[in-house]
């Protein structure tokens, strides 16, 4: 996912007003200007796999919809913009990206975002979407984890759309959730309780990356 090493990923600070910088960048079809920093995923650019992401889903549906690992806010500020009623989580455990996406949606106008942490969405939210380009450097046992957290907490007939990398396992996660998400997991239910079950599938490909649907039963 990242041209960075993968310490980006966890625990940096917020930025001082010295190391933020302007973006001008397009998102939905707009040119608009962010504010990024170093110590976070791509600062420099759209990166080329949310670009594919953002060009293959569009629309997001009115209620909790979901940017898993939101950096400095791409996708969730293309969420918001999209759709203003959508109640739009920006989730990431970069205490510094998540101030520039609270500054960014600011910036923008964008009221409907909420960045916080992964413990700070409220256990009873169900999501009606998910978008991501999710951290695959971190390794598979914490990308699955971070999974088996989220995509259960689809509403039944709601969808997750991942963007990875086709050299980075895009065909084996799609496999692995396909195993995993049959309803026969007992550890893997919804918040209800009842076994989650999915079905994942390639929505697209594009650039060296594939986007993978995923929709919920």
């Amino acid at each position: 996912m990242s041209d960075q090493t993968p310490d980006h990923y966890f625990t940096a600070e917020p930025a001082s007003s010295a190391e933020r910088r302007a973006l001008s960048v397009v998102l939905d079809g707009r040119s608009v200007d962010v504010e990024t920093a170093g110590g976070i995923f791509s600062p420099g650019r759209l990166d080329l796999g949310t670009q594919v992401l953002l060009r293959t889903v569009s629309d997001p549906p009115t209620g909790d919809v979901l940017d898993l690992g939101c950096g400095w806010g791409p996708v969730a500020l293309t969420m918001a913009m999209q759709n203003p009623q959508a109640r739009v989580w920006a989730v990431d455990v970069n205490e510094r990206s998540l101030d520039l996406t609270r500054r960014n949606a600011s910036r923008l106008g964008l009221d409907g975002i909420t960045a916080c942490t992964p413990d700070d969405v409220p256990a009873d939210v169900r999501l009606a979407q998910i978008w991501s380009n999710p951290p695959i450097r971190v390794g598979k046992e914490m990308l699955h984890s971070m999974l088996d957290r989220w995509l259960p907490r689809l509403v039944p007939g709601g969808s997750a759309y991942l963007v990875v990398q086709r050299n980075l396992g895009a065909d084996s996660l799609m496999g692995w959730m396909n195993d995993r998400y049959d309803g026969t997991t007992a550890e893997v239910r919804t918040p209800e309780g009842a076994p989650f079950e999915a079905v994942a599938t390639k929505l697209a490909s594009a650039k060296g990356f594939r986007v993978i649907e995923v929709v919920a039963g």
